[in-house]
């Protein structure tokens, strides 16, 4: 087996198993209150896979779908499972792809937003508590019969249904 594979920074590790670690230790206190939310923040490539993110696309996917699974076991105990799949949002990691891709192209990291934007029907990225809202709804009580769900919150990104 390769040295990296083993690496707690591979995304299955992050991700896929840190999920299930963290659902491990929640579950036995959400199953005896009869009540729990899980969500998970993924990304819109569970559903449009990103070109040259192979190994990403697939572990998120393997979330979605674990998650999916979850959702229907974990129902008569009173606990939901969904997935939130953010676009581009303002954080610092869009910034970190902005003047990655400005300085790999020599095109202004202005002409590279204006272009993402571009990309976008809303025609700006998210903030961050755009997507911490839909997340909240997911965990309230308003949002307890939306269960097994992988929810984009991309401005209407993506082309798929």
């Amino acid at each position: 087996m390769r040295r990296g594979w083993t690496s707690s920074r591979t995304p299955s590790r992050r991700h896929l198993l840190a999920n299930h670690v963290l659902l491990q230790a929640v579950l036995p206190g959400m199953r005896a209150a009869k009540w729990g939310r899980i969500v998970n923040v993924v990304s819109t490539s569970v559903r449009e896979p990103i070109a040259g993110l192979g190994v990403s696309n697939t572990i998120r996917g393997a979330v979605a779908s674990w998650a999916k699974t979850l959702s229907r076991e974990l129902a008569p105990d009173g606990i939901t499972v969904n997935n939130v799949l953010p676009g581009f949002t303002e954080t610092g990691r869009i910034r970190s792809i902005i003047a990655d891709r400005s300085a790999k192209e020599g095109r202004s990291e202005e002409d590279i937003r204006r272009e993402m934007e571009a990309a976008i029907p809303a025609r700006r990225f998210a903030s961050a508590d755009e997507t911490g809202g839909v997340i909240a709804f997911l965990c309230s009580p308003a949002g307890a019969y939306v269960n097994g769900v992988s929810l984009a919150v991309d401005g209407g990104r993506m082309a798929s249904i």
